[in-house]
This record gives structure tokens, C-alpha cells and sequence, in this order.
């Protein structure tokens, strides 16, 4: 499963069956400041499609150094071990939120507020994608 965790969202992907192709599933609701991370939600679609392990995206700086938003996904990793006790990896997601807007503006012609809906669904696909192409098939092993 990738996840691409903001402040007020967590974009969801699962990969196929083969572990080659990423697909946004979802995006969840969530309020960091009232410590609600919907994992109600995600311990559905952990059980619903049989997950074995979860890519977290790592939103670093451009010059690879590391800001709040890091450390809010390596938390909510923390948190996802805790709960699930399933392998965690983390990826890279430099430019995947710019890269999914642009996706949705050449290929979809979206409008702004359709594009806020799905931006996190598909920055999660890409993430899940990123580390598909990057590690191969996902196993059991993570």
C-alpha cells in the first residue's frame, strides 16, 4: 500500500496482484491537530486487499535535507508499525505532487477543485509506482 500523508490527507494506492502496477484507491481524512490519522480506514483496506507491508512517501527538500513534513510521514509511519506491525519502507516523493498536477492538467483538463480530490490518490499511485519500478515485484518480505 503507498501512502502519501499530508496535514489534512493520506493519499492511498495498492498495486496489482503481481506487485507491477500502482493504482490510487483512495484518499482519507485526517486532522494531525486532532490527532484523528484514519486508520479506522486504513485497517479496512489493509484487511480488504490482504496488505503486506506499506511505501511511505518522503516529502524531502530539493536539496535532500529533510523538514516537518518528513517527520510527520516517519510518525505516521511509526504509527502504521504500532498498529499493523507490517513492514514499512519509505520513498522518495520529491516532485510527485507537482507531477500528478501536471498529469491531471495536460491529460485531464481538470479544473482546480476536481484536481484536489484525486492530486493525493495519484501522488500515492506515483509514489507506489516510484518504488515498484525501483525495488521490483513487492514480496512479502518488503
Amino acid at each position: 500500500m503507498g501512502l502519501d500523508v499530508g496535514s489534512r490527507t493520506v493519499g492511498v494506492a495498492i498495486s496489482d496482484p503481481l506487485g507491477w502496477t500502482a493504482q490510487g484507491l483512495e484518499i482519507v481524512r485526517i486532522n494531525e491537530d486532532q490527532e484523528e490519522f484514519g486508520i479506522d480506514r486504513i485497517q479496512e483496506l489493509v484487511k480488504q486487499y490482504q496488505i503486506i507491508g506499506f511505501v511511505v512517501g518522503l516529502p524531502k527538500n530539493m536539496n535532500n535535507s529533510s523538514g516537518p513534513r518528513v517527520d510527520a510521514a516517519k510518525n505516521y509511519g511509526k504509527l502504521l508499525k504500532t498498529t499493523f506491525d507490517l513492514p514499512i519502507e519509505y520513498q522518495d516523493e520529491r516532485l510527485t505532487t507537482v507531477e500528478a498536477s501536471r498529469m491531471l492538467i495536460e491529460e485531464a483538463d481538470a479544473s482546480r477543485r476536481k484536481q484536489k480530490q484525486v492530486i493525493d490518490k495519484l501522488a500515492a499511485s506515483l509514489i507506489l509506482q516510484n518504488y515498484l519500478d525501483s525495488h521490483g515485484k513487492l514480496t512479502q518480505e518488503l
